[in-house]
C-alpha cells in the first residue's frame, strides 16, 4: 500500500497491458478492483442500474410485459465507427436479470451504418432494462475508439511515435475509456497515479535547471525503492531541463534511470532538438511529446522522431457514436 490510500489490485504493468490482445486485455482491466471490494467496472455498472431503476424498478415495462415475457432486440450502428464495448455486455445483462448476447461484430471492428453488432435474447424487462446502459456504453466507448483510430490514421506512415491516451478521463469510466483507446489503435499511459512516477511542473516547481538532473535521479531512486512502478517518467517544457537531465543520467546507477522525458508544448523543431540531443547521448529514453495535439498537427509532431505522442483529446474531445436497439420481430 503506497501512503494511506488504497492500491488497485492485480497490478499488470503499462507496457504489459499495450502487448495484450483485446479480449485479454479487457478481461484484465475488467478484473482490477481496490484490495477488498468488487471490481471497479461493477461498481460502475451497480450506479448504472441502480440510477436508472431506483426503488421500483422499470415502471414502464412493468405495465405492458408480464413475467416471463420473452424478446430479441439488435444492435444496430447508425454511424460509420470503430466500436468498442461489446464485451461489457453479458455483464449488463446479468446485473438487469439475465439474457444472452450473440455478437456479430467485435470491439475494435469498424462498422457501418445499420451493420448489426449483435442480438439480445432473454426475458423482456430485463433486455429494456438494460437497453439504456448498454447504448450508453457503446456510444461512449466507440465514440473514443473512433476518435483514437482517426489521430493514429493523421499520423501517417513512416513514424515510429505510437499514441497514447492520458488520464483526462471521465471519473468511474477510466478502465473502459483506456481500452477503448486501445480498441481505435492507440496506447495506454499511466492507468492511474498508483501504477507509474509522473514529474510534473508541480512537483518540480523551485528546482532550478542546474540542480533537475540531480533531483531526478534521486527521486527515481528512491520510487524503486518503495514503490512497484511501471516507469518513471518527468516531464520538461525547456531544452536547458532536458539537457540537465540528460547529463544527470549518464553513468547513473540503474535505480537513478528515468524511462521517459515528456516534452511539454514543444512545437516540432524543438522536439526534434530533444530528439537529437538524445541520440547524441546514447541513453535508453524515450521521448514523450504532449501538448498542442490535434489532428491536423499530430503528423508534424509524428515527424520529429519522438517515440510517443500522448494527447487528452482522444478521451475528452471524444464524440458519442449512436446505437440503436431494435426489435426482432
Amino acid at each position: 500500500m503506497l501512503g494511506n490510500g488504497p492500491v488497485l489490485s492485480l497490478f499488470v504493468p503499462t507496457q504489459d497491458l499495450n502487448s495484450l490482445p483485446l479480449p485479454d486485455l479487457y478481461r484484465e482491466l475488467a478484473s482490477r478492483r481496490v484490495a477488498g471490494g468488487p471490481s471497479l467496472v461493477r461498481r460502475l455498472l451497480e450506479l448504472a442500474r441502480d440510477e436508472d431503476l431506483g426503488d421500483q424498478g422499470d415502471v414502464t415495462t412493468r405495465v405492458f410485459a408480464g413475467p416471463g415475457s420473452q424478446s430479441s432486440c439488435e444492435i444496430v450502428a447508425r454511424n460509420h465507427a470503430v466500436v468498442a464495448g461489446l464485451e461489457i455486455i453479458p455483464e449488463v445483462l446479468s446485473l438487469m436479470g439475465g439474457g444472452t448476447f450473440r455478437a456479430a461484430a467485435r470491439d475494435g471492428d469498424r462498422v457501418q451504418p445499420r451493420q448489426s453488432l449483435g442480438r439480445l435474447d432473454g426475458d423482456s424487462r430485463a433486455i429494456l432494462a438494460a437497453e439504456r446502459p448498454i447504448l450508453n456504453l457503446l456510444g461512449r466507448l466507440s465514440g473514443v475508439a473512433t476518435r483514437t483510430a482517426h489521430f493514429v490514421a493523421a499520423m501517417g506512415p513512416g513514424v515510429r511515435a505510437k499514441l497514447f491516451d492520458t488520464r483526462k478521463t471521465t471519473p468511474g469510466l477510466r478502465v473502459l475509456e483506456k481500452y477503448a483507446v486501445r480498441c481505435g489503435g492507440g496506447m495506454c499511459h499511466r492507468m492511474g497515479l498508483h501504477d507509474a512516477v509522473l514529474l510534473k511542473d508541480n512537483h518540480l516547481a523551485g528546482v532550478s535547471s542546474a540542480d533537475l538532473g540531480r533531483f531526478v535521479a534521486d527521486a527515481a531512486a528512491r520510487a524503486r525503492a518503495s514503490c512497484s512502478i511501471s516507469f518513471f517518467e518527468v516531464e520538461v517544457d525547456r531544452i536547458d531541463q532536458f539537457e540537465s537531465i540528460l547529463a544527470a543520467q549518464r553513468g547513473a546507477p540503474a535505480s537513478a534511470k528515468i524511462d521517459i522525458v515528456l516534452l511539454d508544448n514543444m512545437g516540432p523543431r524543438l522536439l526534434a532538438q530533444a530528439v537529437a540531443l538524445r541520440d547524441k547521448s546514447g541513453l535508453a529514453i524515450e521521448l514523450e511529446a504532449s501538448g498542442g495535439v490535434r489532428e491536423d498537427t499530430i503528423r508534424a509532431i509524428a515527424l520529429s522522431g519522438v517515440d510517443r505522442i500522448s494527447a487528452g483529446t482522444l478521451t475528452h474531445g471524444a464524440t458519442w457514436v449512436d446505437f440503436g436497439l431494435d426489435a426482432v420481430p
